[in-house]
């Protein structure tokens, strides 16, 4: 009797009329390429629903089971360790998704967890994955996602052999960047981040201007099962309102004038990686509401297309703003932001873990003597109090910047203080009465070398932002705090 119901739940998934009572599949879609074989357990109490999408997942070379409930499914983890649990959100009256998810991580948290809702709670599911599910689908399942997914946690369970060998990375990355985790905040960032890396779900960085947030981006793909695949970054204020869409998801011929050949964009050319949304708040809202479809769906088209393509990528955004300030501006999409902030990671500026200065410092240091050839070797000892001392107004990005001219103008093989920008060089303690009074504030010293900079390039802002190593925009915020006395 139950092997007939089987295949009565076999022949309706079928029928494309009766497909989408449990699946989501478009007519020109297909369930092929090549297979991946994982060990799945599908719990749900609607027998139909459990027994089909468990032939569908030996048709892909699977071992799979199914169970009616979350008892009867820890029933049987006792003696069979599946690879993944597909698992539905609501089984009424019992114990449902969650209780499942939190009984699974605790026995083994390399099971790949992917929660079903038919209900439209997203807040759970999203819930779900902060708690550890490796992604979410909403019924009708889309199919094609499904597989995707499988294919992800079979390349993870193939990459689980390089865990030490990425661990080692991220102690190292910072030899090209930020990441240093000296100072508690960094090494709490850097804890966060090696949890956060293997999931599927999307990521929102903030942190100021020059923080390194484009690095933690690319560091979160590296310690991904996608580093094999493209990162792809793109700076949404730097394209224009009427060029972004074409650019992201790409156009057919005769879209619009002067599209004269179709063109992928930059969802197709991230296909199985990261796709990196820098300063996500200067996007359109228009296109922020498009973005949102993708999250939820998965699915896009190409300007002026009509297909339906899958978007197989991990989204991670970033901006220099205060999210929940952007929402009440307008500036971002309040579902939008929720949708992306699944994980938040805050990068702090660097006069906050000043204990990160001197091995930056060092790294670009060795970097920058070998590209200029110098014979550079560290700095001396007033050199070190002063960029320990200084606010770093343009956080890392400035370092870098000072370090590199000071590699280049060295006469020795120490960074002596002449050799760094005026603005760090100036000594920060006041002497009265001979001997060391009070310290100025930090706001202070970040303003003093705003004023100076502007100063010295005759007031040209474009050319002080540079010289400081933040952004114009950032600049005119910084300027207008000083006007209003109301922090930015």
């Amino acid at each position: 009797m139950a092997s007939r119901r089987s295949d009565i739940a076999k022949q309706s998934l079928l029928s494309l009329e009766s497909l989408g009572n449990i699946f989501r599949l478009g007519k020109n879609d297909t369930i092929g390429g090549e297979s991946v074989t994982l060990r799945v357990l599908v719990v749900d109490d609607h027998p139909a629903s459990a027994e089909g999408l468990r032939d569908y997942l030996k048709e892909w070379g699977h071992e799979a089971r199914v169970a009616g409930g979350v008892a009867e499914a820890l029933g049987a983890l006792e003696g069979w360790r599946p690879e993944a649990v597909v698992c539905d959100l609501l089984m009424p009256p019992g114990p449902g998704g969650l209780e499942m998810l939190r009984e699974v991580r605790s026995r083994d948290p390399w099971i790949g967890f992917i929660m079903l809702t038919g209900h439209g709670s997203i807040e759970d599911a999203v819930r779900a994955t902060r708690d550890g599910a490796f992604d979410f689908l909403t019924k009708p399942v889309d199919l094609d996602r499904l597989r995707l997914l499988l294919e992800r946690l079979a390349e993870r369970n193939e990459m689980r052999s390089e865990v030490a060998r990425l661990r080692h990375k991220l102690a190292t990355l910072g030899d090209a960047g930020v990441v240093v985790s000296r100072s508690p905040a960094m090494r709490r960032l850097t804890e966060l981040m090696e949890r956060v890396a293997p999931s599927a779900a999307s990521v929102l960085i903030t942190g100021e201007s020059g923080s390194g947030k484009d690095f933690i981006a690319q560091t979160l793909h590296e310690l991904s099962g996608r580093a094999r695949e493209p990162f792809v970054a793109v700076n949404c204020p730097a394209i224009p309102e009427t060029l972004l869409e074409s650019e992201l998801f790409g156009h057919e011929r005769g879209a619009f004038t002067g599209a004269l050949a179709e063109r992928a964009g930059l969802f197709e050319h991230a296909g199985g990686g990261t796709l990196f949304l820098d300063e996500i708040t200067e996007m359109a809202p228009g296109l922020q509401a498009k973005l949102l479809r993708v999250l939820e769906t998965r699915r896009y088209r190409r300007v002026g297309g009509r297909e339906e393509k899958l978007a197989d990528l991990r989204i991670v955004a970033a901006t220099n703003r205060e999210p929940e300030q952007s929402v009440r501006e307008h500036r971002l999409r309040e579902d939008l932001y929720y949708r992306l902030n699944v994980f938040h990671l805050h990068v702090p500026p660097l006069r906050e873990r000043r204990e990160d200065i001197a091995p930056l410092a060092a790294r670009f240091i060795a970097a920058y003597a070998e590209q200029n050839q110098r014979s550079v070797e560290g700095l001396s000892n007033e050199a070190m109090a002063a960029l320990e001392r200084y606010a770093w107004p343009g956080n890392v990005r400035e370092l870098r910047n000072a370090i590199e001219r000071a590699v280049v103008l060295a006469r020795s093989s120490v960074i002596e203080l002449a050799d760094l920008p005026q603005r760090v060089a100036r000594q920060v303690v006041v002497i009265e009465n001979g001997r060391p009074g009070r310290v100025e504030a930090l706001d202070d010293i970040e303003r003093r070398a705003i004023l100076d900079a502007l100063e010295a390039f005759g007031n040209n802002k474009t050319q002080a932002a540079r010289a400081l190593g933040i952004s114009l925009k950032t600049l005119h915020n910084k300027l207008k705090r000083y006007a209003t006395g109301v922090p930015t």
